[in-house]
């Protein structure tokens, strides 16, 4: 089925990992399409709550009170069977059902792929917005979520670095990013980590140790290394820095930590800016696109473009990262 009509009703979906943020976002969707006179479905628990038909109307006061709370109040659900072509069709079943015309999908790369899938055999139009606090998505310079993660982890390092100095010790603190280490980079920069592991670049223990002992012997009174979890487990890394360093070497996992929290100013003002746009592109009658910023500019990008293409990480500013903690 290709819709050529006019788009009257959309739906608003958040499937994957959740990131702050995603409310606004839920929030500036609805009212612009309010605004533009369209009906609006939330559809909950993702695409599994698709499936299931989970879709109720969302109106003005549906999204009062939720600009400045993380998560998504649409709940979200890992959906492995998504993959199925016969999964999606039922999925496409109950957007029909609601006479959904087409949809904006708040999420990261996993909802990328599935939402061009869904549009792809479908023909239902779909805008992406990306919300993902590990920033990995091409077509943007940052997704909704990420700086509000940075800020958590540089928040917590702060107050972990307050306590190493106490006690003269090393951190080694491990932050999110299983593929990639945009977060612990971000982070190691504004925290003024001694070290950043990340999965990007081979790291030499040896060095990382020399690096440490050379700032004992200047009067350096504590030690932070970063180290994204897809680079090597925390554990390992400490162990190996208190053999070759005989400093006091301690370890803390963040975890999802990362995710929770109130959304920053800059995570609320790219939600608010692309949940706007996505609606308009629907309005306009555009689809397979995903919206981002960059420059502070919004711009879109095809989905098969972003899916393609992978999001390098910023060398030179790791390569800062590292002069400013020699």
């Amino acid at each position: 089925m290709i819709y050529k009509k006019k788009i009257k009703i959309i739906g608003v979906v958040t499937p994957g990992g959740d990131a702050p943020g995603m409310n606004t976002a839920i929030r500036a969707v609805v009212r612009t399409a309010i605004f533009n006179g369209l009906k609006v479905y939330g559809i909950e628990r993702g695409w599994q709550g698709l499936i299931e038909g989970k879709i109720r109307d969302l109106e003005l006061q549906s999204v009062g009170g939720i600009i400045n709370r993380g998560g998504t109040m649409l709940h979200t659900h890992r959906c492995p069977e998504f993959k199925q072509k016969e999964v999606r069709k039922k999925a496409f079943e109950k957007l029909q059902a609601f006479n959904i015309q087409g949809m904006v999908v708040i999420g990261g790369d996993g909802s990328l792929n599935a939402s061009h899938a869904l549009s792809r055999e479908f023909g239902i139009p779909i805008i992406n917005i990306p919300a993902s606090i590990d920033n990995d998505i091409y077509g943007t310079d940052y997704s909704i979520g990420f700086d509000t993660a940075v800020n958590t982890a540089m928040e917590a390092i702060d107050k972990i670095r307050d306590t190493a100095t106490s006690h003269e010790r090393v951190f080694v603190i491990e932050v999110m990013g299983r593929n990639n280490g945009f977060i612990a980079l971000d982070v190691g920069l504004v925290a003024g980590a001694e070290a950043i592991i990340i999965p990007e670049v081979p790291f030499n223990i040896d060095a990382i140790g020399q690096k440490l002992r050379y700032g004992q012997q200047r009067g350096k009174s504590s030690f932070i290394v970063v180290v994204a979890e897809g680079a090597g487990r925390a554990q390992d890394i400490a162990k190996q820095l208190q053999k070759r360093t005989k400093l006091d070497v301690r370890v803390s996992i963040l975890g999802h930590i990362q995710r929770g929290g109130a959304p920053t100013a800059l995570s609320r003002e790219a939600a608010c800016k692309l949940g706007a746009r996505a609606v308009q592109l629907l309005m306009e009658g555009k689809k397979e696109l995903m919206v981002g910023l960059i420059s502070d500019k919004i711009i879109e990008t095809p989905v098969e473009e972003v899916l393609r293409r992978k999001k390098q990480i910023d060398m030179a500013a790791y390569k800062l990262a590292n002069m400013l903690a020699s």
